[in-house]
C-alpha cells in the first residue's frame, strides 16, 4: 500500500486510535480498584478530621476502623433505615437535592477519647463549584465537636479558606439547639450577628458567596437530622 496515499493515512489513524484507546481503557480498568481505595481513604480522612483526628496517610484506614464504631442511615424522622446502601456509600451530593422527607441520611458513630461523637456529612454549592464537609456532634446531639470543609474550585486566598482550620475551628462548641429549637449555626459577615438566637461563625473575608454557600449547606443538610439529634439527648 502506498504510504503516501489518503487511504493509508486514514487506516493508520484508525489503528492508532484503536490501539491507544484500548491501552487507556485497560489501564483505567486495572487501576479502578486502586482509585476507589484512594477515594475511600480520602473520605475516611475527612471524617476523621471532623473529630479532630489527623494521621499519616498510611494510618488512615486503620485509625478509621478504630474510631468509627458504627455507621448507619436514618430518615428525617430520626429512624434508622434498613435495607439500603451502607452509610459510607450513600451519595450525599444526590441526597442533598432531594426533599428532606425522602433523604437517606448517613451517620458515623465515633469513639474519641472514650466519648461518643456523631459525624454528619454535608454537600452544597460555592462560588465556582461544589463544596462539602462533615460536622461532628457530642453524644447529646446538641453541641458541635468539630468540623471539616472542602471545595472543588474556590478562589485561593478567598473562598478556598473554608478548607483552613482558621474557619472550621470556629464551629467547635457551637450549639445546634437553642431553647429547645433546632438552630443550624449561621455563617455571617465579620463583625455582624444573626438576627435570631442561633450560634454563628465569621464568614471568609472576600469570600462572601462561598460563605453564604456554607451557611446554606449547613441549613439544608443538617436540618433533616434534627429529629435524630433531638433523640440523642435532652434538647428541650
Amino acid at each position: 500500500m502506498n504510504k503516501q496515499s489518503n487511504t493509508y493515512t486514514i487506516i493508520y489513524i484508525i489503528v492508532l486510535v484503536v490501539v491507544v484507546g484500548t491501552a487507556l481503557a485497560l489501564t483505567s480498568i486495572s487501576l479502578k480498584d486502586r482509585q476507589k481505595a484512594n477515594a475511600d481513604a480520602d473520605k475516611m480522612r475527612q471524617i476523621l478530621a471532623s473529630v479532630n483526628i489527623t494521621v499519616p496517610s498510611q494510618d488512615i484506614v486503620t485509625t478509621y476502623g478504630e474510631t468509627v464504631s458504627n455507621a448507619f442511615v436514618v430518615n428525617s424522622k430520626g429512624e434508622k433505615v434498613d435495607n439500603t446502601a451502607p452509610a459510607f456509600d450513600v451519595n450525599v451530593a444526590s441526597q442533598s437535592k432531594a426533599s428532606a422527607s425522602e433523604r437517606l441520611l448517613p451517620v458515623y458513630e465515633c469513639t474519641v477519647d472514650g466519648a461518643v461523637k456523631y459525624v454528619l456529612p454535608m454537600y452544597g454549592a460555592g462560588l465556582w463549584g461544589p463544596i462539602w464537609g462533615y460536622v461532628s456532634v457530642d453524644a447529646d446531639g446538641s453541641t458541635i465537636y468539630g468540623a471539616y470543609f472542602d471545595h472543588e474550585g474556590e478562589t485561593p486566598g478567598l473562598g478556598a479558606e473554608i478548607a483552613k482550620p482558621a474557619f472550621s475551628d470556629q464551629f467547635k462548641g457551637k450549639r445546634l439547639f437553642v431553647n429547645g429549637n433546632f438552630e443550624p449555626v449561621e455563617v455571617v459577615k465579620n463583625g455582624m450577628k444573626p438576627t435570631g438566637n442561633a450560634d454563628y461563625v465569621d464568614g471568609i473575608s472576600g469570600g462572601t458567596i462561598t460563605s453564604k454557600g456554607v451557611g446554606a449547606m449547613i441549613d439544608n443538610c443538617l436540618a433533616p437530622y434534627s429529629a435524630f439529634l433531638n433523640s440523642l439527648g435532652n434538647n428541650k
